[in-house]
């Protein structure tokens, strides 16, 4: 039910007049309603395309619940930061609500070429405003068997696993703004 009413928020606020991060529905990816600011009320994530044919990548934007004013206002807008498409099957980037209030942020690529991967994003709410508190990675070659990596990394502690191996690196308190995978590859030990 939250869910839904936070797709008709979304719906009411998109037949507003147009500002710079309004956008039609048909260019929804992906969305994901959880509270994210633990205030009582539901908010949304959304994965949207740019709107043109220039090949830019999707973007991401937050919005948070004003139950006093009874509408959904745009926390963080970060165009053009997600990979994927939903053209070509197995490339659609993913949203999915948590539990305890994060929401996770999946870009992979399960069908083109020999390398497959698979890369989310743990983000949560902390000192008004979204973070980077996990990181998990996976891919694999589909002619070389033997070409595998995984990590599974706590970007707040520093601490995860990669290989199956224990890793550590310096706990960060990174702004989902900010962020750059290298951040968590450079610990987990990928390769560029």
């Amino acid at each position: 039910m939250k869910s839904f009413i936070a797709a008709l928020l979304l719906t009411a606020s998109l037949a507003a007049p147009a500002a710079a991060a309004d956008f039609p529905a048909e260019r929804i990816m992906a969305m994901a309603s959880g509270d994210w600011n633990k205030d009582g009320t539901p908010d949304l994530a959304l994965v949207a395309t740019p709107g043109d044919d220039s090949g830019d990548d999707n973007g991401l934007y937050i919005y948070v619940a004003k139950p006093e004013e009874n509408r959904l206002t745009l926390a963080l807008a970060l165009p053009r930061t997600v990979w994927g498409n939903l053209t070509m099957f197995g490339q659609e980037p993913e949203l999915a609500a948590l539990a305890n209030g994060s929401f996770t942020l999946t870009t992979k690529n399960d069908s083109i070429g020999r390398d497959r991967w698979r890369q989310t994003l743990t983000i949560a709410h902390r000192n008004f405003d979204f973070i980077v508190a996990g990181y998990t990675y996976s891919s694999y070659d589909t002619l070389d068997t033997d070409a595998v990596s995984d990590c599974d990394l706590n970007v707040l502690t520093g601490k995860g696993k990669a290989l199956g191996q224990p890793i550590t690196g310096k706990a960060q308190f990174v702004l989902l703004k900010d962020w750059n995978d290298e951040i968590a590859r450079s610990i987990c030990g990928l390769d560029n």
